[in-house]
């Protein structure tokens, strides 16, 4: 069956797709900043904030294994009260959903937090949300997707507005390394992966089966590598910190990530991807207006660019509809 933001009876509501997507992007930024504020402990850095960090002390990586823990006990329970079809899959799907969680849940906050571990955070989001042009070429070349001027523009767009807003350009500046530019670059296929797989499973699942599995893979990646649930332990050592890490799951993974899937049962990845690079504009004014960090001329022209591009890609009159991408039909 065809997939595309143009198929009959979808084409008039694509814009269902943009608000889901920007609505993903939202969380995401409201998710980061939360977590920023409380697992910051309190200091000299932190007497400009507007509001006192909590100082609730875990290690980034810990925190997401514990995050996609929490979040799939979470959905799980909701699923099973409320929509127990969800769970219902054939277990030949099950290869599908490991790729999925592993590489599209696990790996893309994996390879992010190894980026700035070698690099530094502007780095690291920029080559991040380098995910549209993979997106791009990748639906270009191999799902039918027609090449107009709208969509390199907008990716160009979304990608230098994103340099501006996180101080690629005109800030803080680039920190160049091998391992850092190869994770950066590994986040971004992930994402973009995460995003294409997304499309592929909209015909065949609801978003929450694919994010309830998803999440499951996920959470035994995270458990191997950090050694079992003790690895997580820290995370659960003070109900301040189990309260936070069932905020995060929540705000941070089930909604925004729940919202891009359901995003791509209306337009195409290339689209939301774009719209995704709402986050780190989002998450700018965001901490300007709460811990007071610096949002000038230079940040403002970024997110002027990223709201540049999404208004580029799904103009009427301008943006041209995708052509659909033929898929199996769903069983």
């Amino acid at each position: 069956m065809p997939v595309s933001s143009d198929a009959p009876g979808e084409s008039s509501q694509a814009w269902r797709g943009y608000a889901l997507a920007a609505l993903a992007a939202l969380f995401w930024a409201m998710g980061g900043l939360t977590a920023k504020w409380l697992f910051t402990e309190a200091g000299p850095a932190t007497e400009a904030w507007r509001v006192s960090p909590l100082g609730v002390t875990v290690a980034p990586v810990i925190l997401a294994g514990a995050r996609a823990l929490t979040a799939f006990v979470v959905l799980v329970v909701y699923l099973l009260v409320s929509r127990r079809y969800a769970l219902r899959v054939s277990s030949r799907h099950l290869p599908f959903f490991a790729v999925f969680g592993v590489v599209g849940l696990a790996g893309v906050h994996f390879a992010y937090f190894m980026a700035i571990s070698h690099t530094n955070v502007a780095t690291a989001i920029l080559l991040e949300y380098l995910a549209p042009v993979v997106v791009l070429i990748v639906s270009v070349l191999f799902l039918g997707e027609r090449l107009t001027w709208t969509l390199p523009t907008g990716v160009a767009l979304s990608i230098l507005g994103c340099a501006l807003v996180v101080g690629a350009i005109g800030g803080s500046g680039l920190a160049v390394s091998p391992a850092g530019i190869a994770w950066g670059l590994a986040s971004a296929v992930f994402f973009a992966a995460y995003s294409l797989m997304g499309r592929y499973a909209a015909p065949r699942f609801s978003p929450w089966t694919t994010l309830v599995y998803g999440l499951g893979f996920a959470t035994i990646f995270w458990m191997l590598y950090l050694g079992g649930p003790a690895g997580v332990a820290d995370a659960f050592a003070v109900p301040a910190s189990i309260a936070a890490v069932l905020f995060i799951a929540v705000a941070s993974t089930i909604i925004p990530f729940a919202a891009f899937l359901r995003a791509l049962h209306y337009i195409d990845p290339t689209r939301a991807t774009i719209v995704a690079t709402l986050e780190p504009v989002i998450a700018g004014i965001a901490a300007f207006l709460t811990f007071g960090e610096s949002f000038g001329v230079t940040q403002l022209f970024g997110g002027v660019l990223v709201l540049a591009a999404i208004m580029l890609i799904q103009a009427p009159g301008i943006a041209e509809p995708s052509q659909p991408f033929e898929v199996p039909p769903a069983s």
